[in-house]
């Protein structure tokens, strides 16, 4: 292929129109009008010797050659964006930078609460700007419009750049006054009634039906490996409301280790290991290749994975 004939601009519209897999709305976006965006794919089409995005009943569907190509496209525009960015030195002390980051309740409570208390001092006038998984779309987070994720993912694009900040087992949190907290075996957890909680993924969430353990997640189906259930007497997507309930005298909250132990020195609550195995779960930090380079970017995401694991070490 002859490089001369390759314009930037055709790689602009390839990426938007796999991305929104519809002409007028990638027209909109890119501020063209729909003609120009047609004739811009019908050229690409020529290019790469595909038809790259094809009718279907369900609209436009990428091809296996654009679904390749797709994170490739990605990467070559970060590149050039990056490369005609003028550079510039981030200075934290001064930054009055306002970073949006996505994250869980579980990743806010154990891990950006005490980020935000160090950066009073280390950096003032640097503002969060916290959304919840529901807030936001993958397309959000690809576009740069929020500067990073914090949560556990089942799946991540592949363009998207991540980091694990830290792996975490299960706790399960109960009353002080709980009549099994010195005999916690499998007969307690199973006579026990429970709070289940969860909300990972990025969307609207649904209504939960404790029959169907593979809905409910890591902590039903490690039970459901030794051919139980558990009674569950409230679903909620809080951690912070899961602990709450777990001072009723008969009710436990299973939660990830980092979680529970913010209840340390909670004199109405105590944590005991479950009584089975739980695969732990990974808190990840993704973000855009958009960002990959930007020097206030590289700084946070440093600042929380080094924070992640001060916060490991204190146990």
């Amino acid at each position: 292929m002859n490089l001369s004939r390759i314009d930037l601009n055709l790689l602009v519209y390839l990426d938007v129109l796999l991305r929104e897999k519809n002409v007028t709305r990638a027209a909109e976006q890119l501020g063209i009008t729909q003609p120009a965006l047609s004739n811009g794919l019908r050229r690409l089409r020529d290019l790469f010797n595909d038809p790259l995005l094809v009718r279907t009943s369900e609209g436009m569907t990428p091809t296996e050659r654009a679904l390749e190509l797709q994170p490739r496209v990605r990467d070559i525009l970060a590149s050039v964006e990056q490369a005609v960015l003028p550079v510039a030195d981030f200075n934290v002390g001064d930054s009055a930078r306002v970073f949006r980051i996505m994250a869980s309740d579980y990743a806010e409570s154990c891990l950006l609460i005490p980020l935000a208390q160090q950066l009073r001092t280390e950096a003032p006038n640097i503002t969060l700007d916290v959304l919840t998984p529901s807030d936001v779309t993958f397309q959000d987070l690809e576009q740069g419009k929020i500067d990073m994720a914090l949560n556990r993912f089942d799946r991540l694009p592949q363009s998207f750049h991540q980091a694990t900040v830290w792996r975490d087992g299960f706790s399960c949190l109960m009353s002080a006054d709980n009549a099994n907290r010195d005999s916690f075996d499998m007969d307690a957890f199973l006579s026990a009634s429970h709070v289940w909680v969860s909300k990972t993924g990025m969307g609207v969430g649904r209504g939960m039906n404790q029959r169907d353990s593979q809905r409910l997640g890591w902590v039903d189906e490690a039970l459901a490996e030794f051919g139980h259930e558990r009674q569950i007497r409230f679903f909620t997507r809080h951690y912070q409301v899961a602990a709450m309930l777990a001072r009723h005298p008969d009710l436990i909250a299973t939660l990830p280790t980092q979680m529970a132990n913010l209840y340390k020195t909670d004199p109405t609550l105590v944590a005991r290991k479950p009584p089975f195995m739980i695969i732990p779960i990974e808190l990840k930090l993704a973000w855009s290749p958009l960002l990959q380079h930007d020097p206030g970017h590289i700084w946070l995401r440093r600042r929380i994975v080094d924070l992640g694991q001060e916060i490991l070490d204190r146990g």
